[in-house]
């Protein structure tokens, strides 16, 4: 079964990669890109059609200020990818805003960190899975009802993609990323053209009524208005902070090319949605809360002719491009998840790298997440990005004020030339702080109302949780912390004790395993639960001329692990100082159907005796010939039939 398994996943993960192979996972700038900076370039996909979506309610009228805010928010961009361009410099070993924050504000300040980003990982999985799949709907309508089959076969594909290393996943997800972004300015191109000759047909939607009954709004509702659409459509900044998460995974100068492949993601970012937004607004493209059809894909079918094969081209670019937006969070969860899990925060499992150098528990993990995620809101894109946002602009906040302090730190050390050069960096995060805390206030005030709730409950949760890890692992290694004057003591004597039920070849290996461990004294034990197996037992204890005594536990009850237990604690209240091993054989299966044909008491017995103080437990394993063809597949030659025999 475990061989089989093994070629399964050899069929899916490939090869093992040795550990002194890491430096060929290293990215390059040109694969870099697509492996954390397709979120932030994704964005761009549904971003205005949050702002379209939110103001549309009021009414055609208010869509006028769709251009404000998009504005507003490509500012904002501009100015999150320029302070995260100092992040990267500032602490090339990664970690984002967990560690910015855990060496400038303390503990529950990067956990509160850590934890929005976390949530925020998994939240980008989930909406931009589901919003690629809401592409391909748009383009076929009739997949719409398989939204959610869909949306989890892409999330899974996601993990074993990642699961093969980062390397070949950058290679996959590069070609659907530099598609869509030449599409998308062909998409330009040709609109800027047909616009000016006058051939720009309007889009699908822009006949369709806007509603009535908000079409009157004072003053404050309209501000309140643009706020939520502000606030919906700084969706576009999700993933920035994924290459400064990764500053590790580039290729040396490790931070100038993080740095680097930052500036040219905020580039490529702003100008596409600026572009969108331009055109959308231009075509009068309205957004259906079921986002179907896509404000962008009503652009292409302008743009590009309903029918043609540049609009299908571009539709399944923006699906890919969109699903593969969740690569961003396999790239920075697991990276993230490793970090906490190095400083105690998560459980340490996550820290380890898998066959190809990538940490696969977190892949794992931040897979099934997104799926149950996905399950349970029905794939619906309306309702999972009302989750979005507030981690990601918690990050941003204390990532910025983290950097602030970080600056003031350095200044009174640094020369007269490097202060003018700190004085210019702290100015950038102070503006990126005040900006991103700003926007917090916003999201918080205008998210949580509509559902965000849940994702500020999961922050909290995650929290907390993080925190009683680190007081578990701390509360162990005071308990297992060796005393300068602690000495090894050995017990008084080795009490060895073999469970048998029958008499057979297992258990006569384990009776001589007990007894070439040179204990004080050993016994066999069996549980009465039937006078006649037991009578049995005894006849062919003396046939075969057992040397050690056989000790029949009576059992009333047919119970097998109390009367055993209870017999062990009597004998260490006899002796306190003595051990007890207690040696179980066992059978190896080599079919998993197999296992269902036993009833798993020995495994049941050691997880009970774990518990016991005193007692030690030995596994006296016994291979049936089932097992004879792993060791095959292994190139291990099998068990001969004298060996057997014990």
């Amino acid at each position: 079964m475990t061989t089989s398994i093994g070629g399964v996943k050899r069929l899916f993960v490939g090869r093992p990669l040795r550990s002194h192979q890491m430096g060929e996972t290293l990215l390059p700038k040109w694969l870099a890109l697509p492996v954390f900076a397709s979120d932030p370039l994704s964005s761009v996909a549904y971003a205005t059609e949050e702002i379209v979506l939110v103001l549309a309610t009021g009414g055609a009228a208010y869509l006028i200020y769709a251009k404000w805010v998009a504005t507003v928010i490509a500012v904002l961009l501009a100015i999150v990818v320029v302070s995260y361009r100092q992040t990267c410099h500032a602490y090339p070993n990664g970690g984002g805003a967990f560690a910015v924050s855990l060496a400038n504000f303390g503990e529950n300040a990067a956990l509160t960190a850590a934890s929005a980003l976390l949530v925020d990982y998994v939240m980008t999985v989930a909406v931009s899975v589901v919003a690629g799949v809401v592409a391909i709907t748009s383009g076929v309508p009739s997949l719409a009802r398989h939204a959610v089959a869909l949306s989890v076969g892409f999330t899974v594909l996601l993990m074993v993609a990642n699961l093969r290393g980062v390397k070949e996943a950058g290679r996959a997800f590069a070609i659907p990323t530099y598609t869509f972004v030449t599409l998308t300015y062909l998409m330009f191109v040709i609109g800027a053209y047909k616009g000016v000759s006058g051939h720009l047909p309007q889009a699908s939607t822009a006949s369709q009524p806007l509603p009535e009954h908000l079409r009157r709004l004072s003053g404050i509702g309209v501000l309140g208005l643009c706020l939520r659409s502000f606030a919906s459509g700084c969706t576009a900044l999700t993933g920035v902070e994924a290459i400064s998460n990764g500053v590790p995974a580039f290729r040396k100068p490790k931070a100038r090319n993080a740095a680097n492949t930052l500036a040219i993601m905020g580039t490529l970012a702003i100008s596409m949605f600026v572009g969108i937004t331009v055109l959308a607004l231009h075509l009068h493209a309205h957004a259906r809360s079921s986002g179907n059809p896509s404000v962008i894909s009503q652009i292409a079918a302008s743009v590009f002719g309903g029918k043609s094969f540049l609009f299908y081209f571009f539709q399944a670019a923006t699906a890919g491009i969109l699903i593969l937006a969740a690569n961003t969070a396999f790239s920075g969860f697991p990276l993230l998840s490793s970090i906490l899990a190095q400083d105690s925060y998560l459980p340490r499992q996550l820290h380890n790298r898998g066959d190809k150098l990538v940490f696969s528990n977190g892949i794992l993990l931040l897979g099934g997440c997104a799926i149950a995620l996905i399950v349970g809101f029905n794939a619906n894109i309306d309702k999972l990005i009302q989750l979005y946002i507030i981690g990601v602009f918690t990050s941003f906040t204390l990532s910025q004020a983290g950097m602030v302090k970080h600056w003031n730190a350095l200044m009174p050390a640094a020369t007269p030339e490097r202060r003018r050069q700190i004085r210019i960096s702290r100015a950038i995060n102070l503006v990126g702080a005040f900006a991103t805390g700003v926007v917090l206030i916003i999201v918080v005030a205008t998210k949580v109302p509509e559902g965000a709730w849940i994702a500020v409950l999961a922050m909290v949760v995650l929290f907390v949780t993080m925190k009683a890890i680190r007081r578990h692992y701390d509360n162990v290694t005071r308990e297992l912390a060796i005393n300068p004057t602690e000495r090894p003591l050995l017990p008084s004597r080795n009490h060895a004790i073999v469970l048998v039920s029958k008499l057979h070849l297992p258990s006569l290996r384990a009776i001589a395993y007990a007894k070439a461990t040179r204990p004080s004294s050993v016994e066999a034990v069996t549980i009465n639960v039937d006078d006649d197996e037991v009578e049995r037992l005894r006849e062919q204890w003396d046939q075969h001329g057992i040397d050690i005594p056989l000790v029949v536990l009576d059992s009333p009850f047919r119970e097998v692990t109390r009367p055993l237990l209870d017999y062990i604690r009597g004998l260490r209240r006899r002796s306190p100082r003595d051990v007890i091993t207690v040696f179980i054989p066992e059978y190896v299966l080599g079919h998993w159907w197999e296992q269902l044909l036993h009833n798993q008491s020995a495994l049941r017995l050691k997880a009970r005796l774990l518990f016991e103080p005193g007692i030690m437990v030995t596994s006296v394993p016994w291979q049936l010939r089932s097992t004879d063809r792993l060791q095959d597949l292994d190139g291990i030659e099998p068990e001969s039939d004298i060996t057997r025999s014990g």
